[in-house]
């Protein structure tokens, strides 16, 4: 709830030149509400517009589970690439 906002203000702002690609890195996200699914949604819609892809990486078994519970995942680039042994 406190991050959405600054996280729709830093995308917004690549958006205005888009590049090819957005990598959102997740890893330090341990909590997120409806507010937090709702601007991932609005911003890669934003993101395909502008003929961008966001793609969330680092993504934790939480939110992978919220995104699964409410039907997210499939709406939503992800890349969880395992490590290299």
């Amino acid at each position: 709830m406190l991050t959405a906002a600054q996280l729709s203000t830093v995308v917004n702002e690549v958006l205005t030149e888009p590049p090819p690609r957005i990598v959102l890195d997740l890893g330090g996200v341990t909590f997120c509400d409806s507010q937090g699914l709702g601007t991932l949604v609005v911003l890669s819609r934003k993101a395909s517009h502008a003929q961008s892809l966001l793609v969330l990486t680092n993504v934790g078994e939480f939110l992978l589970r919220v995104l699964d519970i409410t039907g997210l995942r499939s709406a939503l680039m992800i890349r969880n690439d395992a490590p290299t042994p």
